[in-house]
């Protein structure tokens, strides 16, 4: 099972703030609002969500391939990802533009405030999902990109009849309610955090038992209440994964979504695919940045059986 992984790529700006941001906020004021954060640090990391997920699942012995428009400041971008087992030969270069790039300010409490440059994902849709050797691909992940290459990227899967979750996440503001229908409507699955899966249904004006009769699964993560997983008409509670730290929540989503689909290409149980999604994503959030997490399969499977039971399922991890 071959996963092509489409969306951003981007450099990610960190930023600590040492206080609460609730603490600056004036409520009666918020149409007049103007703040300015001193931060006590920044970081460049690599990030984007796409080589996000792809970085995760090859982590757990999978050989992702990543379909996205990059700046001329990604070369060593791609020698650490093609050295971490992510295959990048289908990422296209734009001439004379940067790398897109976030800006995120995360507070004591991991609130966050973060800002998003474009850069050469404006030129996302110019790729086609057919240019990324298609005959072996079992599922693209359509995750935040330019709202015209997430527009395109769903009609295309349909028209190849190649499976697709859906994961609009960030880009639910910038998407008409049409074309967010369309994406729903034909997509294997569907990933949202709570906040923008409400926000999805009073985009798409669909409630969501509506949604999920479209899809066969359906992922909601919930922060620090872990994550549910709808599929087969039963629901299934996902707890957090005890973390030994908490430094950065950045990624924390996107490992989560590597950790579940890597359990889901090995056929596993519903449960025990959010609970690697779970542990994937606190391996995330003990590190600061989005890939600066590691770990052997061998460490990820004694890990996961300090707080699951997967009754041997695991040991698949090690076949590959």
């Amino acid at each position: 099972m071959t996963i092509l992984c489409t969306g951003s790529v981007a450099f990610d700006y960190l930023m600590s703030f040492p206080g609460y941001f609730r603490d600056h906020i004036i409520p009666e004021k918020l149409e007049t609002i103007s703040l300015s954060f001193l931060v006590d640090s920044m970081v460049r990391q690599r990030g984007g969500v796409a080589p996000n997920i792809a970085y995760n699942l090859a982590l757990l012995g999978e050989k992702p391939r990543l379909l996205a428009t990059v700046g001329e400041d990604f070369e060593e971008y791609r020698v650490w990802l093609e050295e971490h087992g992510v295959d990048t030969k289908y990422v296209k270069v734009i001439p004379g533009k940067y790398t897109a790039s976030f800006f995120a300010n995360t507070d004591k409490s991991n609130a966050q405030i973060a800002s998003f440059y474009t850069g050469a994902m404006a030129n996302a849709a110019e790729l086609r999902i057919r240019d990324a050797n298609i005959k072996d691909i079992s599922l693209v992940v359509i995750s935040p990109n330019s709202p015209e290459a997430m527009a395109e990227y769903p009609v295309e899967c349909q028209k190849l009849k190649i499976p697709y979750l859906y994961d609009p996440s960030q880009q639910i503001v910038r998407m008409d309610k049409e074309t967010l229908r369309k994406g729903v409507e034909g997509a294997d699955s569907l990933f949202c955090n709570e906040y923008e899966f409400e926000l999805l249904q009073n985009a798409t004006e669909m409630k969501a038992n509506d949604i999920l009769k479209k899809v066969r699964f359906m992922v909601i993560t919930q922060g620090k209440d872990g994550a549910l997983v709808f599929a087969e008409g039963k629901k299934y509670v996902i707890p957090v994964f005890p973390p030994s730290q908490i430094l950065d929540p950045t990624g924390v989503g996107d490992a989560f979504r590597g950790g579940f689909l890597s359990g889901l290409t090995l056929n596993l149980d519903w449960q025990t695919c959010g609970q690697m999604g779970s542990l994937a994503a606190t391996y995330c959030l003990e590190r600061r940045g989005t890939q600066n997490h590691t770990y052997t399969r061998e460490e990820f499977i004694e890990r996961y059986r300090t707080q699951f039971d997967d009754q041997g399922a695991l040991d698949a991890l090690l076949k590959r």
